[in-house]
């Protein structure tokens, strides 16, 4: 399950950062509409995937809500789900 978790928020963080950094300048800088409608809906769909991912794992590994809370909160900031997948490599390693 840990492994299934990693590989869909590293997805999800990726998805986010090609959002961000690629397709959301292409549309307010070029006015090319087409990259956020793909990947908001790709990111979209990541992400409800990447919640219930989340909530069996926490349910399988007994986190705790202050666990999961930084989680949902990294899934929203660019580059924190890398950093936690290097410390979810350690742990569960």
């Amino acid at each position: 399950m840990i492994t299934i978790y990693r590989k869909i928020a590293l997805l999800e963080g990726i998805s986010y950062l090609i959002l961000l950094f690629i397709a959301m300048p292409l549309k307010y800088i070029l006015n090319i509409t087409e990259g956020v409608k793909y990947f908001g809906w790709i990111h979209g769909l990541l992400f409800l995937i990447f919640l219930v991912v989340l909530i069996l794992a926490s349910i399988k590994y007994r986190w705790s809500l202050k666990r999961i809370t930084i989680y949902l909160i990294a899934s929203i900031l660019p580059f924190a789900p890398f950093i936690l997948d290097k410390n979810l490599k350690k742990e569960y390693s």
